[in-house]
Parts: structure tokens; C-alpha cells; sequence
């Protein structure tokens, strides 16, 4: 189902409007060679915890979701001993201050509301791209 090769970026978004976007941001920068992307936070979960595929560089992740929600999703993957170093950065429109700071406790590494304003989004994605995959040194790369 998924491609065995190294997975760049796991886009877990279920708004598709925003996931294409984003993949077409990423893609235009040179960021997404291979890049997944799944559209609710249960298909993360078996993504990441039952198949044979690589870890993620980055993960980005939406917290409004149908099945799993995103702090759930956040919660497995920070508390694995296999998986708590991957960086995952919400990318949501929630500006909740409980979503924020329950994300912080659970260790996110980055919290970004999506700019309304097409041009906006499309820089705030650029640059998380940027800054995750090519500036950030991460624990075994």
C-alpha cells in the first residue's frame, strides 16, 4: 500500500482543500520527494505502528480529524521509544488554548495555526518545510 522507499514527510490531514495545498507548497521547494499522506488520525496510527515502512523525518499534523484525533495521534507517537523523536509540528486552524497547551505537554515540537490568507499558508508551509527537513538536525540523521 505504501511505498518502502524513506518517508520524507507524513502529511495527516483530512481536509483536502489544505492537504493539497500543502503537498503542492512542499513539492514546489523540493520538499517532498516522498511524501505520504493519510486523512485521519486512525490510518496514521496503523501507518506508523503496524506497517513495515520507514520512519518519518516530519510529520505534520492536523488536530480536527474524524476517527483518531490529532492530540491522540500525538500522544502514541510521543509516547513510543521508537517513534518520540520524530519532529511533529500541528498544523490546524485551532487557536484553543487547551489544544495548545495539551500539545506542548505531550511534547510537540512545533504548534502553527494555518493562515486563512492563501499567500500566508503557502509561506508558513515553506518555511516549516524548510526549517524541519533541511536546517534541523534530528537524532540519527
Amino acid at each position: 500500500m505504501y511505498n518502502n522507499e524513506a518517508v520524507e514527510v507524513l502529511l495527516i490531514e483530512d481536509n483536502p482543500d489544505d492537504a493539497e495545498l500543502t503537498i503542492r507548497v512542499l513539492k514546489k521547494h523540493n520538499l517532498a520527494n516522498n511524501l505520504v499522506h493519510l486523512q485521519d488520525g486512525a490510518e496514521a496510527l496503523k501507518f506508523l505502528f503496524e506497517s513495515n515502512t520507514s520512519t518519518p523525518r516530519l510529520i505534520l499534523l492536523d488536530l480536527k480529524m474524524p476517527k483518531v484525533d490529532g492530540i491522540e495521534v500525538l500522544r502514541k507517537i510521543k509516547g513510543d521509544e521508537h517513534k518520540k523523536f520524530i519532529p511533529v509540528v500541528i498544523l490546524t486552524s485551532s487557536k484553543e488554548e487547551r489544544d495548545i497547551v495539551e500539545s506542548y505537554k505531550l511534547g510537540v515540537n512545533a504548534y502553527v495555526v494555518k493562515p486563512v490568507e492563501f499567500e500566508k499558508f503557502v509561506e508558513a508551509v515553506a518555511q516549516l518545510g524548510l526549517f524541519w527537513l533541511i536546517l534541523n538536525q534530528s537524532p540519527g540523521r
